[in-house]
């Protein structure tokens, strides 16, 4: 169990440069800018729970704040993209007969679903808002992630 658990972990680690390497490469094609929807997460949560972002009373447009909330989204990101996968990597061998392909997509929509329903369910974002492009900019990142987790995954527990 121990081993599986590790064994997605690496794999999600795998599959997370993918995805990131994937949107970069999307941000550089299209000239788009980065999302900032992990960090106005990561400032809405911040404000439900009362915690404080900068050790200032300043506002929130403060150069640290922003910084603080940037930093944040991202290791949530990678939380989600290593959980994920770790997850992955505890399930699979109960349900090895999961063609990898289908694996690859479950994988890829569970990571996106972990990463879009904190941000629905906060009101942060709002799906109807997105358009083609911005579903397109979630969901193919989303299933290289997949792929690149479940292919590294069996790579890595391959003992032929």
């Amino acid at each position: 169990m121990v081993q599986g658990a590790l064994a997605g972990t690496l794999a999600g680690s795998a599959g997370t440069i993918v995805l990131n390497m994937a949107t970069s490469a999307d941000m550089a094609i299209r000239g788009r800018p980065a999302s900032n929807a992990p960090s106005a997460l990561v400032g809405t949560i911040a404000e439900k729970i009362g915690l404080p972002l900068s050790l200032h009373k300043t506002t929130s447009q403060d150069q640290t704040v922003e910084n603080r909330k940037s930093g944040i989204g991202a290791m949530l990101g990678y939380v989600n993209g290593l959980g994920v996968a770790t997850l992955y990597g505890l399930l699979r061998p109960h349900v090895e007969k999961v063609p990898l392909p289908l694996a690859g997509l479950l994988v890829g929509a569970t990571a996106m679903i972990a990463s879009d329903v904190p941000l629905v369910g906060l009101r942060v974002s709002h799906p109807k808002t997105w358009g083609l492009s911005g579903w397109a900019a979630d969901i193919i990142p989303h299933l290289f992630y997949g792929l690149a987790t479940v292919l590294s995954y069996e790579a890595l527990t391959n003992r032929d």
